[in-house]
């Protein structure tokens, strides 16, 4: 039977639904998501389904299961990649996934792992929502919860030419100074403004800085002030090294000095992390007024600031973005983070942390312990990319495009749920931080908006405590032009109709 499939005469309009599989019909029924863990259930139905099955039997897709059983992507394929794990199922690249061997299943069921549930203890962060971020979306679906830029928006054909002439550089495959290469870090320099070549590290991507960055300045159980709502990875980053994330409201122009004034006094904490230009998820940009006030807040604390500044390259409405916080500081207060990433390509993982003072040699320390130098591939490449002259043609198509997405989804979206869904579109960034309806659950709307081919980020994991209202977080760096009425309408009739209908 091996190249038999459960895929068959599938029947994906509705929840549940049967396969075809040589003699045999394979029933597939949503599991009662009501009555216990959703997670757990998929995985024990999908466990059931394949263990009946022989060598070589192709399981539905990834869609085809999310509409069976009512599940959404991130819950299906956690679920495939726990039965890959234990020898239930095998993925092939470019096939899809079939019933792994009886042989290999039997040495995986075998096996007792118990023993590791008391050995680890509890689990010290949830990467959850920031997994739903990664998550690869399968084709026809429309992934507004993306990180990252679309693949027709990436720098792929300037990175590959610039990956052929980084080939050719002597010493490419060799050792790599713990700080970076110095061409790099210049360029870094030069962007970032007020620091010196010597002043920068070179990371593997801004996630990796931001981690080194809370594990260098403070130490577990403290508290760090994050803007409130926030990076999902700032928070994640900051569990993970064992700081308590206190959240600081901010408005349109960013966070309020008296505010973050009071936060300082009350948490005890010496760290600040924030996001001055098109945050991330709100796009609010620091204002004018408020920077001298906010340093001199942190200066009076004797603080450190974070400063993500990861949206440089995406201002829509001007020709450049508001200049760094870091400009005014003249006494060593702020860390700032620089991304290539985000304006290249995804696997151009290539950031930078940016310091002055005994607090520079505190971050390379902890980026040594890491993983001792980025690859010499990876800097060459960029050192390639970011000093062709056609670097800057591309960054001004990119804004261009990112713009017209913007309005039309910002257009979209106050057509069909009203002006109070964006009350200020964002001047940069990637996003839009969209206003839900009073008694609208995110998390029921991310997940039925999910198995309707939508993706969206529900707006409470933005937060490092409880939301005040329903939001979601969307990109309209993935969505065309000519896609966002129609995707938008299918969103907002699931937003209309009540969950029971």
């Amino acid at each position: 039977m091996l190249g038999a499939d459960l895929v068959g005469a599938w029947d994906p309009g509705h929840r549940g639904g049967s396969c075809v599989t040589g003699r045999k019909t394979i029933t597939l029924l949503a599991p009662d998501m009501k009555t216990d863990n959703r997670s757990d259930r998929v995985i024990q139905h999908l466990r059931s389904l394949a263990s009946g099955q022989q060598q070589g039997v192709r399981l539905p897709s990834v869609r085809q299961l999310m509409r069976a059983l009512g599940a959404g992507p991130v819950t299906i394929s956690s679920a495939l990649k726990r039965l890959s794990e234990e020898g239930m199922i095998e993925a092939r690249p470019g096939q899809g996934t079939f019933v792994a061997a009886p042989l290999a299943r039997g040495a995986r069921e075998a096996a007792d792992l118990a023993w590791q549930t008391i050995a680890l203890g509890p689990a010290r962060t949830s990467t959850e929502a920031l997994a739903g971020l990664a998550l690869v979306p399968t084709p026809g679906v429309a992934a507004l919860n993306a990180g990252y830029l679309p693949e027709e928006l990436q720098a792929n054909a300037l990175i590959t030419a610039a990956a052929r002439r980084a080939l050719r550089r002597p010493g490419v495959w060799g050792r790599m100074p713990a700080e970076g290469l110095h061409a790099l870090r210049a360029w870094f320099a030069a962007a970032a403004g007020p620091f010196a070549p010597h002043e920068i590290t070179i990371c593997p991507g801004t996630q990796a800085a931001l981690s080194a960055a809370f594990r260098a300045l403070a130490l577990p159980g403290e508290a760090v002030l994050v803007e409130s709502p926030t990076y999902i990875g700032a928070l994640a980053a900051a569990r993970a090294a064992g700081l308590r994330p206190i959240g600081v409201p901010i408005d349109a122009h960013g966070l309020a000095p008296d505010l973050l004034e009071t936060a300082f006094r009350t948490s005890g904490a010496r760290l600040l992390y924030c996001q001055p230009a098109y945050a991330n998820p709100t796009g609010a940009v620091l204002s004018h007024q408020r920077r001298a006030a906010l340093l001199g807040v942190v200066r009076h604390a004797g603080a450190f600031v974070i400063e993500d500044d990861w949206a440089r390259d995406f201002p829509l409405d001007t020709d450049t973005a508001p200049a760094p916080l870091a400009v005014l500081d003249t006494a060593g207060h702020v860390v700032l983070l620089r991304s290539l990433t985000k304006c290249a390509a995804p696997g151009l993982r290539i950031g930078a942390v940016a310091a002055r003072g005994a607090v520079l040699e505190r971050l390379r320390a902890a980026r040594l312990a890491e993983d001792f130098f980025v690859p010499g591939i990876l800097q060459e490449t960029a050192v390639q990319l970011l000093t062709q002259p056609a670097w800057p043609r591309f960054q001004r198509a990119l804004r261009l495009a990112l713009r017209e997405r913007r309005d039309a989804l910002v257009d979209a979206l106050q057509r069909e749920l009203g002006p109070a869904s964006v009350v200020r579109p964002p001047a940069g960034g990637l996003h839009l931080w969209v206003r839900l309806p009073d008694g609208i659950s995110d998390l029921d709307l991310s997940e039925r908006a999910a198995r309707a081919g939508i993706l969206v980020s529900p707006g409470r994991h933005w937060f490092p405590a409880e939301p005040p209202a329903p939001h979601i977080r969307l990109s309209f760096a993935t969505l065309p032009p000519e896609q966002a009425r129609p995707v938008i309408s299918r969103l907002a009739a699931l937003i209309r109709r009540k969950p029971s209908d």
